[in-house]
């Protein structure tokens, strides 16, 4: 098996604004949805969200405030998955809560050196 990176993607400007209650359904989707997996033996790591604020460093030590001013959509979090081809680890991805807020999950192999 391989592992893969699932990268949580949306614009927070579309993100719907949650009352207490439908924040603690989502995080209970979120949870659902990561236990399935977990229960399928294929959670590497259940990983994290993100906060919206950050730090870029470019080439001759330049940091700037990022992520990125320039693009809408950020990265909201991350999981690893376990999976044998890309075709299942996108399986595992379809299920992921963001996209019913019309966010997306980037799935990337995590290549060993």
């Amino acid at each position: 098996m391989k592992d893969f990176l699932l990268v949580f993607r949306a614009d927070s400007s579309l993100t719907p604004k949650r009352t207490d209650e439908e924040g603690k359904a989502n995080t209970k989707l979120w949870m659902d949805w990561i236990a399935g997996i977990a229960a399928q033996d294929k959670l590497t790591s259940r990983g994290n969200a993100l906060t919206t604020t950050g730090k870029v460093l470019r080439p001759n030590n330049v940091v700037t405030n990022g992520p990125y001013a320039d693009i809408k959509e950020s990265i909201g979090g991350f999981s690893i998955v376990k999976a044998v081809t890309y075709e299942e680890a996108v399986e595992l991805a379809k299920g992921c809560p963001i996209l019913l807020d019309g966010g997306n999950v980037e799935v990337r192999e995590i290549r060993v050196m």
